[in-house]
């Protein structure tokens, strides 16, 4: 554990450091943000609907554009994120937007730590789980937030994207799927602003399909779905092409780029 936290020590410095750049990123497009656009996709918000009255906890919020979005529409909100950063951000653009969600600073795992209220909607997506070493104390912690019959949705990419080495030009295959290592990168940039100055240093973490859905369903969650698809609503990838519907896929579409998942809390 203690490595692990120094593990988490780097990560949560340099995702302090993304902040201002992805804040002023044309991908994370604050100005439409301010004005009113939604930074949430088809498939959270044909997964989750209405969320108008419900409460609903946003794991991994970077700087809270997610949770704001779901609280214009009518959600009772609190977002979690690592970052001091982020968060002061986050609780910055609620003020300034008149919204009501609320935001706290601490390591996914430790949610439970922090927050003690239940959930109607428990809520993360795309490059959250691959910072944690371990998916069993993260689906536990999920149960716990969850109020019976509560949901849990996620919209992630696929394990077989980060099976791919991207630092060294054309993309390498180079993890294996079923890989336990810490992986450690360092590299100019970021996926919001490849052209940045800053040095970005992570430590990763790949889980398979069977071990996020074996740590939801241990953890007393019932799957209702898990869907592959060979598409995805970020461009973060290299050689992606757009597509009609403003998606991105491979130009050989062989294999999925994202994954999403329903579960509801059963009652034990």
């Amino acid at each position: 554990m203690a490595r692990n936290d120094q593990y988490f020590k780097v990560n949560k410095a340099t995702w302090n450091n993304k902040v201002k750049v992805h804040a002023e990123s044309k991908m994370y497009d604050m100005h439409a943000f301010r004005n009113g656009k939604s930074s949430l996709m088809p498939y959270e918000l044909q997964a989750l609907g209405d969320v108008n009255r419900k409460s609903l906890l946003h794991l991994q919020c970077h700087f809270g554009q997610d949770t704001l979005s779901w609280s214009r529409m009518g959600a009772q909100c609190v977002g979690v994120d690592i970052s001091d950063e982020g968060i002061a951000l986050a609780q910055q653009l609620n003020e300034e937007l008149g919204l009501n969600a609320q935001f706290v600073c601490c390591n996914v795992l430790d949610t439970s730590e922090k927050v003690s209220d239940t959930f109607d909607i428990v809520f993360t997506s795309y490059g959250v789980i691959g910072w944690l070493p371990d998916l069993k104390p993260w689906g536990q912690m999920i149960a716990e937030r969850l109020k019976k019959d509560g949901t849990f949705f996620m919209a992630e990419f696929h394990p077989m994207v980060w099976m791919f080495d991207y630092l060294e030009g054309k993309p390498k295959m180079k993890y294996g799927y079923m890989w336990d290592e810490v992986i450690y990168e360092e590299y100019k940039g970021t996926y919001a602003n490849t052209n940045s100055n800053m040095i970005s240093k992570e430590y990763g973490w790949n889980h398979g399909l069977g071990e996020v859905v074996s740590a939801l369903s241990e953890a007393g969650l019932h799957i209702e779905y898990l869907k592959e698809h060979d598409e995805s609503p970020y461009n973060v990838l290299p050689d992606l092409v757009e597509t009609d519907s403003g998606m991105y896929v491979t130009k050989d579409r062989l294999y999925p780029l994202i994954f999403t998942l329903k579960a509801t809390k059963i009652n034990r």
